[in-house]
């Protein structure tokens, strides 16, 4: 017999959690190793169990969604995240697939559509709901637009990109060195290869760049 799948709900609701977890518990092919209501707990629970897919809400207490899957990457945690919302929030949704989140569902449609999305997510694929295609769309269509106008975006190497969004979230170069385990003069090195791919002029015109583009990055 497989492994079963190992999932962890977030959410600061408990009657919402529970219902959430009858779901879940519909498919043998899933295992609820824990349940939670705060951020902070949750980064504890995800190191501690090592959960497949973590289920979790953006406005959770204490570190938020986001936050949560910002830490979880910072810790190079191995687990995929499907974030349920009642927000359809262009903000968020952008930042949280440039987070590199796997499935975005709202609550209301989590009865229909929360199985499917583990399926999903499980298998290695992206899972948005239907209800927020208008989101992935537009999305879609604005990165198209920035690689077209700023071609030197194509030609960046993991590295780089990572250090882009990494300049979007306003980090310093120390920051940036202690998250990725580089030295100083490797990320300023980054910054002046990512500013001369890009033709922009100075530190100051790479930071407002990656600040107007974070969400496309």
């Amino acid at each position: 017999m497989a492994d079963k799948i190992k999932i962890l709900i977030a959410d600061d609701h408990p009657i919402f959690r529970q219902g959430i977890i009858k779901i879940v518990e519909q498919d043998p092919t899933y295992q609820i190793v824990d349940q939670c209501g705060d951020g902070n707990e949750l980064i504890e629970k995800i190191e501690e169990l090592n959960p497949d897919i973590v289920s979790i809400d953006i406005s959770i207490p204490g570190m938020s969604g986001l936050e949560v899957v910002r830490e979880s990457l910072r810790k190079k945690f191995s687990v995929d995240f499907i974030i349920l919302t009642m927000y359809k929030d262009e903000e968020y949704f952008n930042e949280a697939m440039s987070l590199g989140v796997k499935g975005y569902l709202l609550k209301d449609n989590a009865v229909k559509d929360l199985l499917n999305c583990l399926k999903t997510v499980s298998q290695g694929n992206h899972f948005i709901c239907p209800e927020l295609s208008n989101l992935l769309l537009e999305r879609n269509t604005k990165i198209h637009s920035l690689v077209h106008t700023n071609p030197g975006l194509a030609d960046l190497t993991n590295s780089k990109k990572k250090i882009l969004k990494l300049i979007g979230q306003n980090k310093t170069s120390k920051e940036m060195a202690d998250e990725l385990y580089l030295s100083i003069r490797t990320v300023q090195n980054h910054r002046n290869n990512i500013a001369q791919k890009l033709g922009l002029k100075g530190h100051h015109k790479l930071l407002q760049f990656a600040l107007e583009n974070k969400a496309y990055l």
